[in-house]
């Protein structure tokens, strides 16, 4: 199996760099697929999935909306990411996971070992506690094919209060972008991108160029276009643009391609699938347009 950074790159240069989040909120699973239980999470995650295969090359499961289910909850998440991989998309696994020594040994082996129960493409980390924090994430990547997707400057309205803080010169994001450079250069793949991926949020374009320019072979993942408010072009800025196509990243919707108003009053799953094929549709066309204009 080619590495992480060689199969994101070859998808999206297929389907274009809109991701899909599953992110299942408390009360929004329609009733069609058993409400806001861990089988309603469950069959409408598959769903989402087989409409989401060929159209996409990545999804991006949310931790935190199934854990809050329990047991049940984490074997709905478990089912639908297996179902995503089954169906040839990679899954970047929303989790946010940062802790110390075997604390975070435990966390790569759930998310980044083969054969694992949660097993992902990559895995969202919080660097906040030091780099050693993301060497047992880095060490699994590199062993196993897969990546690891660092918080550089985050999409939600608090990022500024820690993220934009002055260090000297540059403010706190720019110097975690710098700080990650060796990690970068040491998981390069042959493709000319990293298997080290940051995430930094649509919401801030002109932060985007300034996390490019740092850290210019990073992949990125770009949250934050759709119902949080960027739009397309803002949504590019730290992607590169190669001919019609974009390359260095990607770009997650998740409320707007999960729970579009035209999916609502949906009395059949197959209207239900209709109206997301058509919400993917507009997002995937959004970000065409601005790649070519």
């Amino acid at each position: 199996m080619s590495d992480f950074a060689s199969r994101l790159t070859e998808g999206v240069r297929r389907h274009g760099p809109l991701c899909v989040g599953i992110d299942p909120h408390a009360g929004k699973v329609p009733a069609l697929f058993g409400g806001d239980t861990a089988r309603g999470l469950e069959y409408w995650g598959r769903a989402l999935v087989e409409v989401a295969a060929g159209k996409v090359a990545v999804v991006k499961p949310q931790v935190g909306f199934f854990e809050r289910l329990g047991p049940g909850g984490m074997a709905a998440l478990a089912a639908v990411t297996r179902a995503a991989r089954e169906a040839g998309l990679i899954v970047l696994m929303d989790a946010k996971r940062g802790d110390i020594g075997s604390t975070a040994e435990g966390y790569a082996e759930a998310y980044l070992s083969p054969g694992a129960f949660f097993e992902a493409d990559a895995v969202t980390v919080n660097p906040y506690m030091g780099l050693d924090t993301l060497e047992p994430f880095a060490q699994r990547a590199a062993a196993n094919g897969k990546g690891v997707v660092v918080l550089v400057r985050t999409s939600n309205p608090g990022a500024a209060d820690f993220q934009m803080l002055d260090t000297g010169g540059e403010p706190l994001y720019i110097r975690v972008a710098e700080a990650l450079r060796p990690l970068t250069e040491r998981l390069m793949s042959p493709c000319g991108w990293s298997n080290l991926m940051m995430v930094v949020g649509a919401t801030a374009p002109d932060e985007a160029r300034r996390v490019r320019v740092a850290a210019p072979k990073a992949l990125f993942l770009v949250p934050g276009y759709g119902a949080q408010g960027a739009d397309p072009r803002d949504a590019l800025a730290g992607l590169i643009a190669r001919g019609n196509h974009i390359e260095g990243g990607v770009v997650s919707a998740s409320r707007s391609v999960n729970f579009p108003d035209s999916a609502a009053g949906a009395a059949t799953i197959e209207a239900w699938q209709d109206a997301i094929a058509a919400a993917i549709d507009n997002a995937r066309a959004g970000l065409a347009e601005a790649v070519t204009a």
